[in-house]
């Protein structure tokens, strides 16, 4: 099920072009990819003429077109997706943020000591967004992939 609050949009889209572009695609795989796009642009209808058009015209060449940009980076996601993206991100900065006060202040133990500085730098992403979310943030090098489902936040 799409949810348009955790999911990202071009993800859809870049199934339903994935589907199109196999040498001879079953009827039934393009009809649900089609569906699929067409349940998933519903929020964003208004926002999106372009994409509208070619949901509307179920034009595959348009589509995987215009997944190849996104993925180039010539053309900016949906407004959706990037609100999304944004929002993952700041959830990942206040979770990394917390668990590195909890290590802090259990690592020294006395009331009366300075404390030390956590040597966390990265963790797992908040399990309420899809993989998709994070890879997509890896990709655009807002997140860096730490290995064993971890991420850090990318140098300065």
């Amino acid at each position: 099920m799409f949810d348009p609050q955790m999911c990202l949009i071009s993800a859809v889209f870049a199934r339903t072009a994935a589907a199109l572009a196999s040498a001879a695609p079953a009827p039934d795989k393009v009809e649900h990819g089609w569906s699929e796009a067409r349940q998933a642009l519903e929020p964003t209808r208004a926002a999106e003429p372009e994409l509208a058009r070619i949901v509307d015209a179920r034009d595959g060449d348009a589509l995987r077109a215009l997944v190849a940009d996104w993925h180039a980076g010539k053309q900016h996601l949906p407004l959706q997706d990037r609100e999304v993206l944004s929002r993952a991100v700041k959830a990942f900065r206040k979770s990394l943020k917390v668990t590195k006060l909890a290590a802090e202040s259990s690592i020294a133990g006395g009331p009366m000591s300075s404390g030390r500085r956590s040597s966390i730098v990265g963790m797992r992403p908040p399990s309420r967004y899809p993989a998709e979310v994070w890879e997509e943030l890896v990709r655009q090098k807002r997140l860096k992939a730490s290995g064993n489902g971890m991420f850090e936040l990318p140098p300065e």
